[in-house]
């Protein structure tokens, strides 16, 4: 019940900086500046987790540690999903379950909104290599499509 009236009062504040995040995701896919897309990304994420119980089913007694990379080092980001929540770092983290290396941004971009997310095709093509489960890989894949159709869903 006390969940209910938190939610109740913090939904238009949630919902606020969540238009925020999507506003600048769309400023950087439409200036091209593929760098700052995969921190938004999952600063976006982290925020829908709270502001939609049915996005938060996805992260339910479910733990995982992730970091994004590029080759050149120009990109370095990582989630850490625990007890039902997750947080971003801006940097690599140690111990992690899964480290996906992205040849560049674009490579990053395009796996990341692409309809179908082929994991293999972009291994075969050396746009992605990665370290640890590749479970992990999918079930972020899965993530990051539910929030675009969530996100298209709430701004129409």
């Amino acid at each position: 019940m006390f969940r209910k009236i938190i939610d109740f009062i913090l939904h238009p504040l949630r919902k606020c900086r969540l238009w925020l995040k999507f506003k600048k995701f769309i400023d950087c896919i439409e200036t091209g500046l593929m760098d700052d897309f995969l921190e938004i990304l999952l600063s976006a994420m982290r925020i829908m987790f709270c502001f939609s119980h049915e996005y938060r089913r996805n992260i339910e007694g479910f733990n995982g540690r992730y970091t994004f990379k590029s080759k050149d080092g120009r990109i370095a980001a990582s989630a850490i999903i625990a007890n039902n929540k997750m947080t971003v770092k801006k940097k690599e983290i140690p111990d992690t379950n899964v480290t996906v290396v992205f040849e560049d941004a674009n490579a990053l971009f395009h796996f990341l909104v692409a309809a179908d997310p082929d994991v293999f095709a972009f291994m075969l093509e050396n746009k992605l290599n990665y370290n640890g489960n590749l479970n992990y890989i999918m079930k972020f894949a899965y993530m990051a499509k539910h929030l675009k159709f969530m996100l298209e869903r709430i701004f129409k």
